[in-house]
Formats: C-alpha cells, structure tokens, sequence
C-alpha cells in the first residue's frame, strides 16, 4: 500500500464515521466505493469485506459518543441487534452467492422507498422514553431479523434500513433511533466481517486506516446530530437526503451511465 492510498484511507474512513456519527448509516455504503473508486482496491468482494470491519469498528466508537449523551434506548437495541446477527449471517452467505451489481440496484431503489417515507414523518417528535414491552417485542424481533438478513445479504452496515425499523418498531425519535442503530450496525457489521474473513476478503491494514479516520469523523458527526436533533425534522429531513443521493449514485453506477 502506498503512502498516497494510505492518505486517502484515512480520508474516506473519516468521511464514513462521519456518516455513522450524523444518520447512523451511509458506512458500507459509502466506504466500497470509496475503496474501489478512491484508494483504488481492485477487488470488489475485499472492499466490502474491509468496509464491514472498518465499519463496524467505527460504529463501535460513534456508539460510545452517543452512550455518553444518554440517547442509546438499549432496552431496544439489544434484542434488536441480537435478532439480526442471526439473519446477517444467513445474508451473508447467499450474498456472496449473487451478482453484485444487481444486488446494490435493487438495494438502491429500496434506498428510495425508505427516502420518500422519511421525508413523509420528517416532523415527527416520537415517544421520548421508548422501551421494548410485550407489545412491541415481536416488531423489535422481526425487523431486527429482517435488516439483519437484509445487511448480511448486501455486505453493509444496515443503518440506512434500521433507523426507519426502530421508529416503527418502537414510537421513537429519529435521534434515539440513530443512537440506537449504532448497535444493530457494529453487531450486523462484525457478523458480516467475520463471513468474508473467513474466505480471505479482508485488507487488515486498509480497515485500521479507516477507523483511524472514522474517530475523528464520528466525533464531528455526532456533535452535528446532536445540533440538528435541537430542530425539528432536521434531522430526519438530512438522513432522507443522504439515502436519496446515495440511491441515484448506485443506480447511476450500475446502469454503467458515468
């Protein structure tokens, strides 16, 4: 690895924790094109092994820097990220099995779907203590099995698809939800991570650049969360557009139109 890719490693690892550190998601997303496009990693399938490590790693330190703030719901959390190891690991055993190209178009127009009813809720306050009862504990269950699967499946973080499944689940606010997605991530990304390790599809010394720049990435993302939770809708109304320009980027990119 050259000392160029070594800089623009820690360039885009800051970029992805600050996607973490912000919405909670954009990690995986981000980072294999990065990898690919960016630091130039020629093999698709170790950009997305590496990208599940490095995530997951960062997840982990945005995960504290939310902790220290009081807005992780843990009692959701938990069983919502324990649910979802499992289906991560089933994913991520019949991802590997498929076309990638034709996953992230597929996975792109679901992007857009969850956009347009992020940005329809984007003025909802949610409930400010949401926990897991007997009512709500078969969704927190099942859409945590869900993403799971569907993370495992996509070799991605998931936050983009958690945020809006522990609104639902639970009632809670988008800046709970972000906070408490940085569980299910770390979980559903060292399950993954651990599936392309053990074929061998993963840069050791790449990931640690990554998180090397996703701390202080994080750092930056989660004081600006904290700041637009302060607003109404901001928050949401940011996350909307980030899945919004991701999705077009990935369409764009598998319709080989630039």
């Amino acid at each position: 690895m050259t000392s160029i890719m070594a800089v623009l490693g820690l360039a885009s690892g800051a970029l992805v924790g600050f996607s973490l550190g912000l919405v909670g998601g954009g990690g995986s997303i981000l980072a294999v094109p990065l990898m690919v496009y960016l630091v130039g990693v020629p093999e698709p399938h170790v950009a997305i092994g590496t990208s599940a490590i490095a995530v997951a790693a960062n997840a982990a330190v945005n995960l504290s820097n939310h902790a220290r703030g009081g807005t992780v719901r843990w009692s959701c959390a938990l069983p919502f990220a324990a649910a979802g190891i499992v289906g991560a690991l089933v994913g991520s055993i019949f991802g590997k099995m498929l076309d990638g190209q034709k996953l992230l178009a597929l996975f792109a127009l679901l992007m857009l779907v969850i956009a347009g009813l992020m940005l329809k809720t984007r003025a909802r306050v949610g409930l400010p203590d949401a926990k897991m009862s007997w009512s709500n504990m078969p969704a927190i269950l099942g859409l945590g099995l869900a993403t799971g699967t569907l993370s495992g499946f996509f070799g991605i973080g998931g936050g983009f698809l958690i945020v809006p499944a522990l609104m639902l689940a639970t009632g809670m606010s988008i800046m709970n939800a972000v906070s408490s997605s940085l569980v299910a991530v770390t979980a559903f990304g060292l399950t993954t991570a651990a599936s392309y390790a053990w074929s061998g599809l993963i840069a050791w010394g790449l990931a640690g650049l990554f998180v090397a720049g996703g701390i202080c990435g994080g750092l930056m993302g989660t004081r600006l969360a904290r700041l637009l939770a302060d607003r109404r809708g901001a928050l949401n109304t940011v996350f909307a557009g980030v899945i919004a320009a991701v999705a077009l980027y990935m369409l764009l990119r598998s319709l080989n139109l630039f």
